[in-house]
């Protein structure tokens, strides 16, 4: 018999059938911000494109002046044609399935979609050059059209995409808390969704006879705190019976909100919601969800102010870098960049971009070494570290060696503010829970850390000042902290 066999079959407590499992919550609000940011902008663009395709092929035909072209050819008739070209527009965008997240998750489905509709589009355009009794509209106007409002949507849109964050890079990861038909029943719909990862099951003991689990029994409830911190998971979701399991339902949901991770479970499961943190209830009011992360429309705010910023620093930053990278490369010919793999928001790992300040080959000889670690705790820090080069000691010092992390930000690994991302190295050596907490929220390049003390500052204080900064996150503590990252740069306080 299999899992989802063994859901179908039996009901929890005998009261109902086992529910549907929602998209995950998270991704929800920020999906139905972006679809209504892209109608009012696929119009937008369509119209003014279509106007502005008309006089870029009538540049020609200006003699007298552009103002008096206009008022020549803005009659009311050409107005409610363009009013109806809009109307058409938008039906066309709906009907190819623009504005229904699923149809337009994958960036290539979206992009086929795009052209689809602009292909139709054009169709339709072309009631202008057939009417136009001057011959000022014509064919190669609706051409030009058709490329310019393909182009222009299609990076609007990924623009909008990269300031919602509206998609997640890689499936997440979630973990059902009970065995019973319920909770196998979510974990089989887990495991066949491509936007979810099912990381395994957690109950009191092995699931019910009949019922083959292997190597997805992680351990019982009990053990939650380990299980997660040796798995990375976004998501917890309780699928256990209030009436015969309570003490474990409310184990379940303690321990995700020590290692801030995000619990879910059916509304009808539990009567109140724990903790302070945000409830969202899910389009069909049977899913409560509680979440660590502030609201989503502050942190779109912030995600502008990382993409804005970062693009800003790189541009002011570029002849900085450039001479930074002749440094390197004439010292020693080696590579400028040095890439390593860090973890991210959700321990997800990612490729951490810095200007390389060691000698090459510099994590070979780290095994090495490990007998002069001064830093306390899990991470490795050695004040005059051998493997550091001349112009490295000074890129370190000014911290320069850090901006080629603003890649980071743009790519959304990073914020510019938040903790700092640790070594795999480090994060395989943490031994309490707690610590999971931090990687709730993405990285930084500046934080808390940096404007006090940096390497001066004890790896218990660092950890605490990191989740300090979860719990205080504001838009104007974000704002204080980068103001107080010049002068704490400048001062090279605890730098290595």
């Amino acid at each position: 018999m299999t899992a989802v066999d063994a859901g179908k079959r039996r009901n929890v407590n005998g009261a109902h059938p086992v529910p549907r499992f929602p998209r995950p919550e998270s991704r929800r609000p920020r999906e139905a911000l972006f679809l209504r940011w892209a109608r009012r902008s696929d119009t937008t663009i369509a119209v003014v494109m279509l106007i502005s395709a008309f006089l870029a092929t009538n540049l020609g035909r200006m003699p007298w002046g552009f103002h008096e072209f206009l008022a020549m050819r803005l009659t009311v008739k050409n107005l409610l044609l363009l009013i109806g070209f809009a109307a058409i527009w938008r039906l066309v965008c709906t009907l190819v399935g623009l504005y229904t997240w699923p149809r337009i998750r994958l960036r290539r489905r979206e992009a086929a979609r795009i052209l689809l509709a602009t292909a139709i589009g054009s169709a339709v355009a072309l009631v202008f050059p057939a009417i136009s009794l001057t011959g000022a509209f014509r064919v190669f106007t609706v051409a030009v059209w058709l490329t310019g409002t393909s182009a222009v949507i299609w990076l609007t849109r990924a623009l909008l995409r990269m300031l919602i964050d509206v998609e997640a890079n890689e499936p997440r990861n979630f973990l059902v808390v009970g065995t019973g038909p319920m909770g196998l029943a979510l974990g089989e719909e887990l495991a066949a969704s491509p936007e979810t990862r099912l990381v395994g099951y957690v109950d009191a003991g092995p699931a019910p006879a009949g019922v083959e689990l292997g190597v997805r029994y992680l351990g019982e409830v009990r053990d939650l705190d380990r299980i997660l911190l040796e798995h990375a998971v976004d998501q917890v979701y309780v699928a256990l019976p209030l009436r015969s399991r309570y003490v474990d339902f409310e184990a379940a949901l303690q321990a995700c909100e020590r290692t801030g991770v995000s619990a879910s479970w059916f509304a009808d499961q539990f009567a109140s919601t724990p903790g302070n943190h945000r409830r969202q209830i899910s389009g069909n009011g049977s899913v409560i969800n509680i979440s660590p992360e502030p609201d989503y429309r502050l942190l779109i705010i912030k995600r502008t102010v990382d993409v804005v910023g970062a693009a800003a620093g790189l541009v002011v930053a570029a002849p900085v870098l450039a001479l930074a990278a002749m440094a390197i490369k004439l010292t020693d010919g080696g590579p400028v960049l040095y890439v390593q793999a860090r973890h991210g928001q959700y321990r997800r790992p990612f490729r951490m971009y810095k200007l390389r300040t060691m000698v090459d080959g510099a994590d070979s000889l780290q095994q090495s070494l490990e007998n002069l670690n001064e830093a306390s705790g899990p991470v490795f820090k050695i004040r005059d570290d051998p493997r550091i080069t001349r112009v490295g000691r000074f890129l370190r010092r000014t911290s320069i060696d850090e901006l080629p992390q603003l890649l980071n930000v743009l790519r959304g690994d990073m914020s510019l503010v938040g903790p700092r991302p640790l070594p795999l190295r480090d994060v395989a050596r943490f031994t309490e829970a707690a610590l999971v907490r931090r990687f709730s929220v993405r990285p930084g390049l500046t934080g808390l850390w940096q404007v006090s003390g940096r390497s001066d500052v004890p790896f218990d204080r660092w950890i605490e000042m990191d989740l300090e900064y979860i719990d205080r996150w504001s838009l104007a503590l974000d704002g204080k902290i980068i103001l107080k990252t010049l002068p704490a740069v400048l001062n090279g306080t605890g730098a290595t």
